[in-house]
């Protein structure tokens, strides 16, 4: 059996969308005659943790761990968010003074280049040069962000010369907040520089979506293959909760604020004053870490005491929770590439049972998986209209007790099929 060394730095009990894609790719590369062999910090610095995902790990896989240094020791101490777990993305917190987190963040996005785990990459790289030197691996795979992981992957690649994959879980110049980064203009360039080194270096890259394998190619020539982000039959079956006898729109996951839909809080408050009862149907749900400029819209167009707001949930709950809601929200960033973004949880709401309310791009990627699997609705940002037609026709089938999602064409989408084209590159490489 072929080995692949795969370096990531979330890894459970980290949770998350981070860890979810490489977790079932490990899950699933020994039935294509690969072992795969995880290489990861010690502890993480995690938006959130869930032991629950420890049961997709074999006792047989080999997981290597070493230290890690991260500056959040810091970070929390000059802005008081002592007890807070940290992700890549920006969310805000009302109890955050806004000055100090200005200042920290010029501090993270100029001095610390690509991320806060770069101090990772220079023992990572040393160890696993000794390692390697007794250990025989047939391949690498690097997976950011954090983008560290791909200097890594780098340096091993310059020292080595091995086969390399480096897999873009999300983009790194493109990616939806880095507008939100205070960058100046060297910083600005050092980032362009590294990625285009490690799109150049690596000897295949995987996107998660055709479009953001566009932006990929218009910064360096590279072979890019995509290999979307997909749902494990393994977590949704067996799990059959009644649906909510309310009329429930939820959304699960972590809600940044440049996906707050404000459109869709006013027209909920049209709704609620044109059509009789259905404030008393209503529930809005919100599952995961949600932005405090979205509760702030919420609250500005009265929707508050409609809202039930559960904060981080094991991924177990959270399948719960996308098999008995009536609807499920998904709100697409308005930065970044918009028209590229397909977050992880799409497709676990594709297997869900469920309909899908969606808000991005009507000619996007979303929009396009939406109407081959015939499983939800998309309206434009701004599309107010189309919004509350969108609304009102689940609204009805609700009332009529008719309210589902038919979904066609989704093995495609299994993890366990996705892994086979993961295996298929490997291969090429050796």
């Amino acid at each position: 059996m072929k080995k692949v060394l795969v370096i990531t730095y979330y890894w459970p009990p980290s949770g998350g969308g981070g860890v979810q894609r490489w977790l079932k790719f490990t899950k699933y590369l020994p039935e294509f005659d690969w072992r795969p062999i995880v290489y990861t910090p010690e502890i993480q610095n995690a938006p959130a943790y869930d032991e629950s995902l420890l049961k997709d790990i074999s006792d047989r896989l080999e997981t290597i761990k070493t230290p890690i240094w991260e500056p959040y020791s810091i970070y929390r101490l000059i802005t008081g968010r002592k007890k807070e777990n940290l992700g890549a993305a920006f969310a805000s917190d009302k109890r955050s003074n806004r000055t100090v987190e200005g200042i920290s963040n010029w501090i993270r996005s100029n001095f610390f280049i690509p991320d806060a785990r770069k101090f990772w990459i220079r023992p990572s790289v040393n160890f696993l040069v000794k390692y390697l030197g007794k250990n025989h691996i047939d391949a690498i795979v690097t997976t950011g962000p954090p983008h560290s992981m791909h200097l890594i992957g780098l340096g091993l690649k310059n020292k080595l010369g091995l086969r390399w994959i480096a897999d873009f879980r999300d983009p790194w110049t493109d990616i939806d907040y880095y507008s939100e980064l205070k960058l100046t203009g060297w910083a600005k360039r050092r980032h362009r520089k590294l990625e285009k080194k490690v799109i150049e270096n690596a000897d295949f890259v995987i996107s998660i979506s055709e479009s953001n394998r566009s932006k990929l190619l218009e910064k360096a020539c590279a072979d890019i293959a995509v290999i979307s982000n997909g749902y494990d039959p393994d977590d949704v079956t067996g799990i059959s909760p009644e649906v909510d006898k309310k009329f429930s729109i939820a959304h699960i996951g972590t809600f940044m604020a440049n996906r707050n839909p404000e459109c869709l809080w006013e027209v909920l408050q049209e709704i609620m004053d044109e059509e009789d009862g259905f404030g008393k149907d209503f529930e809005l749900v919100l599952v995961g870490h949600v932005d405090s400029a979205i509760l702030d819209s919420i609250e500005k167009c009265g929707l508050k005491k409609y809202a039930k707001i559960t904060g981080n949930v094991s991924h177990e709950k959270a399948v719960t929770y996308q098999k008995k809601s009536q609807v499920l929200l998904i709100s697409v960033n308005k930065s970044g590439d918009p028209h590229g973004m397909v977050t992880g949880k799409v497709f676990e709401y594709l297997v869900s049972g469920r309909p899908i309310l969606a808000i991005g791009p009507e000619d996007g990627g979303l929009a396009r998986i939406l109407k081959e699997t015939n499983t939800g609705v998309i309206s434009d940002f701004n599309d107010k209209a189309g919004l509350k037609q969108n609304i009102l026709e689940f609204y009805v089938k609700y009332k009529s007790d008719n309210l589902q999602a038919a979904g066609v064409n989704l093995d495609q989408y299994s993890r366990k099929n996705l892994t086979g084209k993961l295996a298929d590159l490997l291969n090429k490489l050796v």
